[in-house]
């Protein structure tokens, strides 16, 4: 059994990260797992729990809350009929290959090297975050034939390996290709759908030395910091949308994504050895 004297420190810690992120998921429309993954990399690291596989079970556990999360998001959305289905269809063959390819290229490499990707994806986010403009096009509507054939599997692979759902890279996508925030908001929970549950059947399939993980994880996905993470973020996420409701979150945006690029510029730091 752990030592309680470990557990009880990273319940704490994993409860205050599901608050926080579901407060910042249904005040800045930002998927969970762009905090839920560097959370959990300094949560299992500051317990004594780093590896060269860590970032694996940080994606995986991140990518295991993106389902449940995804699916109450897309059901809620798809009751006001804000869910466009022919994207979701069109694109979720790609996007299934993408985050099998994702698994695959994940569980080869160690942990650094995935730090490293999460730091400078990470820093991109942010930087769009901060001055991305909602005029920006690259198309009057969304891309068929070979276009979305590349860019589909992109998004799936690019997900998986930050271990984040469909928002932070769909919405910006489906936004650049004219279609309506609101649609690719809600359009964008199905998208993690997609990406997340193909991933997370091929995490549980990693085969990971027991001395390398935390307690209760199975495959690359650890249930105490899955279970704690969703209990939190659904009790919180409502209170996050109350939030923009009352004030505009354009400013704070630009703070999370201020936020998001130390974090991520952190995760490059450490990656260096620095």
């Amino acid at each position: 059994m752990p030592e309680m004297n470990t557990l009880l420190p990273m319940v704490a810690l994993l409860l205050a990260t599901g608050a926080f992120a579901g407060v910042m998921a249904g005040l800045l429309g930002v998927g969970g797992g762009i905090i839920l993954v560097p959370a959990y990399f300094y949560i299992f690291s500051s317990l004594g729990y780093g590896s060269d596989q860590l970032m694996q079970i940080c994606l995986a556990t991140s990518l295991a809350t993106i389902i449940v999360t995804s699916l109450r998001s897309v059901s809620s959305h798809n009751k006001k009929g804000a869910v466009d289905w022919g994207i979701l269809r069109g694109f979720a063959p790609g996007i299934v290959v993408g985050a099998a390819l994702g698994v695959l290229i994940a569980a080869s490499l160690r942990s650094v090297v995935l730090q490293g990707i999460f730091g400078v994806l990470g820093i991109t986010i942010g930087l769009y975050l901060a001055f991305g403009r909602n005029h920006w096009r690259l198309g009057d509507g969304m891309p068929t034939g070979i276009r979305r054939a590349i860019l589909s599997p992109i998004l799936g692979f690019m997900s998986v390996l930050m271990g984040i759902g469909g928002g932070s890279f769909g919405v910006p996508l489906m936004s650049l290709y004219n279609t309506p925030i609101h649609r690719a908001v809600a359009t964008a929970a199905g998208l993690g759908v997609l990406i997340a549950v193909p991933s997370v059947i091929g995490f549980l399939m990693l085969d990971i030395p027991a001395n390398a993980k935390p307690p209760y994880t199975i495959g690359a996905v650890n249930l105490p910091a899955f279970v704690l993470t969703i209990s939190m973020t659904l009790i919180t996420a409502p209170y996050g949308v109350k939030l923009a409701h009352m004030m505009d979150p354009k400013p704070l945006k630009r703070v999370f994504a201020a936020f998001l690029i130390l974090v991520a510029l952190n995760m490059l730091r450490k990656a260096a050895g620095l």
